[in-house]
């Protein structure tokens, strides 16, 4: 019964710590965290764009052939690549503001 009594009041304890911990967030800290999440799913549909569209182009350049096939090949990894910089960069800019 003992036992049962100084679990309960360790439990009322942390429940009260999270509550206290809880009220006092700053807005200020809470929005810088909101935008920071709006730039990682900023950076994650920059990203989704990119890749697609670069497999539309790869898609295409199956249809081709030679060198046209080779030279929309690169231009489809050059999006890619272009699109997983600029992902990165937003990525770094939400790392700086959590």
């Amino acid at each position: 019964m003992k036992r049962i009594k100084t679990t309960g009041a360790a439990m009322l304890l942390a429940a009260t710590a999270t509550l206290g911990l809880a009220a006092c967030n700053d807005p200020a800290d809470d929005a810088m965290e909101q935008q920071a999440d709006a730039l990682e799913d900023q950076a994650d549909m920059v990203e989704d764009n990119t890749e697609q569209e670069a497999e539309a182009m790869e898609q295409q350049a199956d249809e081709m052939d030679g060198a046209a096939q080779d030279a929309m090949n690169e231009k489809a990894e050059a999006i890619r690549e272009a699109g997983e910089n600029k992902a990165d960069a937003i990525e770094e800019q939400a790392d700086q503001m959590d």
